[in-house]
């Protein structure tokens, strides 16, 4: 039997990208680490930190010639999403698209996201 393959746990969009090659090669560590944390009125954020080495069990997503730490309690929650970078007058930020987010409280700081649902 052959195994469907694994689906992508995040994606990062061209401009994300570009982002991340940047300030990994201005940053003193080599990975970029992508969580959640719980937090905020709508019960979590996301959290983005430089990290020197992987930590037991994170997920390496390679994509458009970066390669990012997914935190292992933050895969159900960000399976799917994709990461964009985004310039606004008033701002720059890493913003991310997840189909799993239910919710988001006024300020777009917090969220409430749903493990994903796997099919069987």
């Amino acid at each position: 039997m052959t195994r469907r393959p694994r689906p992508k746990i995040v994606t990062l969009t061209d401009a994300a990208a570009a982002r991340v090659q940047e300030i990994m090669t201005q940053g003193g560590k080599p990975y970029l680490r992508v969580g959640v944390v719980n937090g905020g009125c709508a019960g979590m954020e996301y959290a983005l930190d430089y990290a020197e080495a992987p930590e037991a069990f994170d997920e390496l997503v390679e994509d458009k010639g970066v390669r990012i730490l997914v935190k292992a309690d933050a895969v159900m929650f960000l399976l799917g999403s994709v990461i964009d970078y985004e310039t606004t007058r008033l701002a720059s930020r890493f913003v991310f698209r997840n189909p799993n987010q239910t919710d988001a409280c006024g300020c777009g700081e917090s969220v409430t996201i749903e493990p994903a649902k796997l099919e069987s």
